[in-house]
This record gives C-alpha cells, structure tokens and sequence, in this order.
C-alpha cells in the first residue's frame, strides 16, 4: 500500500524548507524580519572575509616593500675645518658616517681611534666620515684636537646644521646615509667597534673579515 499523499506533500514541504527551497507562494509576514536579520548577517560576514583579504594584502605587500621605505635624510650643509664643503648632493652616491661628539665625552675619546680607523679603511670603498663637534668653542676643539689629533674631517657646529637636524643631545652618536640618501640606520651611545662596522654595513659598505681588519 502506498502512503496517504497527504504525507507526501508534508514531507516535500519540509525537505524544501531545510534545504532552502524558495517557495511559490507570498513570504509570510511572520518570518520577514527573521529573513532581514539573516541577510545582515550575511552581508556582515562578506564584508569581513573581503576586510580581512585586503588587510592580509596589504601586510603582504608591506613586507616585501619595507626595505624600500626608508627615511629619507634630511638637507644639509656642512664645511670642515679645512674649508671642504658637503652637502647631499655631494654625498649622492657614497655613504656618510656622521659622528657626533664632544671633548668631554669620555666614551667619545676611547671611540675615536677606530672610527678614524674604520673611516680611513673604508674610504677607498666609498665611506666619508664627518665628525661633528656639538657646542663648543673652535678655541677649545683646537686645543682639544692638539693634545688628541684625530685622522678625519671634523666639522664644528657653527658651520653645519647637521647637530639639528639628528637632534644631537647625548654623545657619541652615529648615523649612517647610504648611496640614495636615506638614513640607514642610528647608534645612540658607545657600541664598539663591530657595532659600528654593522651600522655602516647597513649603509651598503661591509667590513674585510677580523683577522684582515685588525692588520691594517
């Protein structure tokens, strides 16, 4: 015997409603507001996952930009005590070592002999390192330099903005330009000599091994 038909039609009727059959007759007005709330919620929800693609998107393509987002430096002036001028145009091409210091500064007097050191060194490679004096007399820095000569180019305050534009309050510091013009990289206070040589690296000069180094 077959089943009454009247279950048959029950049992489509269900099937079509958990199955998402739309059906031919009006939506009743009882379920209209659920219907409302369903498609806000699946609106919200392709609005996030599109949110969220583009936010991976982005972090994706930061990571592979990053390197490329470098400060750039900021214009300078600067004449040495030989009268030598240097600007960023003129530095356009090579890599700066800029070494901020003072002749009180005892960290600044046990640095000194291997930044003129790794300054000679690498100039043949493109390094050109200045060393700022910060607020002092050129009477003092003279007499400083006559009892400590230094084997670089030294560049007093008067004559550069450069202590401005690196807000050069605690000593020494060192900031390092790369070829293009941007900052590639700044060491607040003594480091030594291998972290000295590593921020310069950052600026696209790297060091011969130790052994070589420390025969020159």
């Amino acid at each position: 015997m077959f089943p009454p038909r009247r279950f048959l039609v029950v049992n489509e009727t269900s099937k079509r409603r958990r199955f998402g059959a739309q059906s031919s007759g009006p939506i009743p007005q009882s379920l209209a507001p659920d219907l409302c709330y369903l498609l806000r919620m699946r609106v919200r929800t392709i609005l996030f996952r599109g949110a969220l693609s583009a936010a991976l998107l982005v972090s994706a393509l930061g990571l592979v930009a990053g390197s490329k987002d470098q400060e750039p430096a900021p214009r300078f002036s600067a004449t040495t005590t030989t009268g030598e001028k240097f600007t960023n145009a003129s530095i356009k091409g090579k890599v700066a070592l800029f070494e901020f210091w003072t002749t009180w500064c005892g960290f600044c007097a046990d640095e000194a002999a291997f930044v003129d050191k790794i300054g000679k060194e690498l100039a043949p490679k493109g390094l050109i390192l200045l060393a700022i004096d910060v607020g002092e007399s050129k009477k003092t820095v003279k007499k400083y330099l006559e009892q400590h000569p230094r084997d670089c180019k030294i560049v007093m305050m008067e004559d550069t903005n450069l202590a401005a534009m690196y807000q050069a309050n605690a000593y020494p510091i060192y900031v390092v330009v790369d070829r293009e013009g941007f900052i590639a990289g700044t060491q607040r206070g003594a480091g030594g000599e291998e972290a000295l040589r590593r921020l310069i690296a950052r600026g696209g000069i790297e060091s011969e091994d130790d052994s070589d180094a420390d025969s020159k």
